[in-house]
Order: C-alpha cells, then structure tokens, then sequence
C-alpha cells in the first residue's frame, strides 16, 4: 500500500509528459508526424481539443495523488 500512491504519481506524471509533447503550439497534430500544419492558428479542434482537456485532467489528476502522498507522509 505504501507504493501504491507513488507508483501511480510516477504513472500519471509519464502519462503528463506524454500529453504535454503532443501539443504543438501554432500548428496541427500532423506537423509533428511531418505533415505541414499551415502557419494560421484559429482555435483547438478535434483530436487538439481532446489532448488539451486531457492534459489538464491529468495535472489536476497529478496534483491530488502529490497532495495525498504529502499528507500520507
């Protein structure tokens, strides 16, 4: 039980990391598989939206698991 909460902190914050380099600020997510993404930046669509709302569940998700691994030390 007492690595459990460090474990998954550990999990969360790759699965953060991860998130957070699939964002592309100023392009589409094809430019960083090599398409070109245009030079215009409108507004998050599609998949884009998706991976920015789960970037900050995943914060908020990483933020509650380091506050009880604070208070359960």
């Amino acid at each position: 039980m007492d690595n459990t909460i460090a474990i998954a902190q550990i999990v969360v914050s790759v699965i953060l990391m991860i998130l957070i380099l699939l964002q592309q600020r100023g392009t589409a997510l094809g430019s960083a598989f090599g398409q070109d993404g245009g030079s215009a930046y409108t507004s998050q669509r599609g998949i884009q939206k998706h991976i920015f709302w789960a970037t900050i569940a995943t914060a908020g998700l990483f933020l509650v698991l380091a506050v009880v691994n604070l208070i359960k030390q």
